[in-house]
């Protein structure tokens, strides 16, 4: 007898290991219908995806293979294009849709998505070229928590039904999409853990670094991403080093970002041994997580990673952070969406220099949550107002009542000046930002300041 309902493909884009696990854990907890086909779309949006391994080349890998009907690759389908700066243009969407139906052998399917990071390619480009298709976002790291990095099409934002995301900050409601009425729904910890733990099983022997358990410290390669220079980042992990033997620490492992200048390693091993402590370096392409479960580290060290939330919530481990409040002051734009992962992570984990708050460090408590909640409503206002002005009154309640010596870091006073928010320079000095010779005179005295 013929079919008389159309075949349902599900396709889940996925552009790192940490994105693909969350989505198998979420197939695993059963938060997507059954459907006749599930593919998985790899994409590799390194700047140089040419010489950086892909996600279906990673380690472990093939635990999560298993869970799909066929695993695609977006890079090759829109040779030479890079994903991150491909997208059709308008008139060009139906033919693109043909296309990609003949070569992926979907058909007439009844074709449904779930990506990543819905507001930029190539999962806009993706959804752009399946029109009307319904779109679940799944979060992959703490940006969730914060709002929409750009203004989304509601052609695309209105078939979004929800988001889903791990639950880092037990208590935390993510951001991300609310403007749409999107709900979010948590991926069960424990269905993460499951995947992470067969990833795990692939790694083979730890790795020896002696009996005591190390400081693991985590680098970001935050120069690329323009935020710190090569010499500040370099000193950044310095820093690491040195204020994380003087917390007693002798054996500390190093788990550079795989695009990272290897001579940082080699300073950081011989810093190392000037201070009388041995540091190993992790030299291949593994998960933080799987590294967290295999070495089950003393301390985890980082600046805003998303992992040092998922060492305190999900494996108990205790962890300090570094750097962040160096980071928050030279970020820019305001807008800049790595502004909620620091702020998160400034606010709620203790100072890698202050040896009382790592040792005395605890989970946050519903309190501390509800603070945090309110003090990231305030920032993703301040980000993004045109796509929340609703958040205006909330923002304004905040800073009116607690903006002061230690909450100025995650504002600019320009920032509230200009949305006209409490802490906003005085109507009688709004001169100064415009006039020539006060800033000049400003540059030099920092300058100054600085030598």
């Amino acid at each position: 007898m013929p079919r008389t309902t159309p075949r349902t493909t599900q396709i889940f884009c996925a552009s790192t290991l940490y994105g693909a696990a969350t989505v198998a854990a979420a197939l695993d907890a059963g938060l997507f219908e059954p459907a006749d086909r599930r593919l998985l779309l790899v994409t590799n949006n390194a700047a140089n995806p040419e010489v950086t391994p892909s996600v279906d080349a990673m380690p472990g890998f093939g635990r999560i293979r298993d869970r799909f009907d066929g695993v695609l690759s977006w890079n090759e389908t829109i040779a030479p294009f890079h994903p991150s700066g491909w997208g059709p243009r308008p008139d060009d969407v139906p033919l693109w849709e043909r296309h990609l139906r003949l070569l992926w052998g979907l058909g007439d399917d009844e074709v449904r998505l779930a990506v990543e990071s819905i507001q930029v390619n190539p999962s806009l480009a993706l959804c752009q070229l399946f029109p009307g298709t319904a779109v679940d976002v799944y979060a992959d790291g703490l940006m969730s928590y914060g709002p929409t990095r750009d203004k989304i099409d509601p052609l695309v934002g209105t078939r979004i039904g929800r988001v889903l995301h791990l639950d880092l900050v037990p208590g935390l409601r993510p951001l991300l999409l609310t403007e749409f009425g999107v709900a979010p729904e948590v991926v069960p910890t424990g269905a993460f853990l499951k995947v992470l733990g067969e990833l795990a099983e692939e790694e083979g022997e730890p790795e020896d670094v002696g009996e005591e358990p190390p400081a693991l410290l985590l680098g970001q390669y935050l120069s690329a991403l323009g935020i710190l220079t090569a010499a500040q980042e370099e000193e950044l992990h310095l820093r690491m080093v040195r204020e994380s033997v003087a917390l007693g620490h002798r054996r500390l492992v190093f788990k550079p970002h795989p695009m990272a200048p290897a001579g940082w390693s080699r300073l950081l091993e011989e810093e190392a041994g000037r201070l009388g402590a041995r540091l190993t370096v992790l030299d291949r392409p593994v998960l933080a997580e799987v590294v967290f479960q295999r070495m089950r580290p003393a301390l985890v060290v980082g600046c805003f990673s998303t992992a040092l939330l998922t060492a305190a919530t999900f494996y108990g481990l205790p962890v300090a952070r570094a750097g962040t409040e160096t980071v928050l002051a030279r970020l820019a734009p305001y807008q800049n969406s790595n502004r909620v992962p620091l702020t998160i992570v400034d606010a709620l984990l203790p100072d890698l220099a202050d040896a009382s708050a790592v040792t005395g460090w605890r989970p946050p408590t519903p309190e501390r949550v509800a603070e945090l909640t309110t003090l990231l409503t305030a920032v993703g206002f301040a980000m993004q107002p045109r796509i929340y002005p609703r958040l205006r009154p909330e923002a304004e309640g905040y800073l009116a009542e607690h903006l002061g010596p230690h909450t100025w870091r995650y504002f600019k006073r320009r920032r509230l000046t200009a949305l006209a928010l409490p802490g906003a320079l005085p109507a009688q000095l709004s001169f100064i930002p415009r006039n020539a010779t006060v800033r000049r005179i400003a540059r030099r005295a920092r300058a100054l300041a600085r030598r």
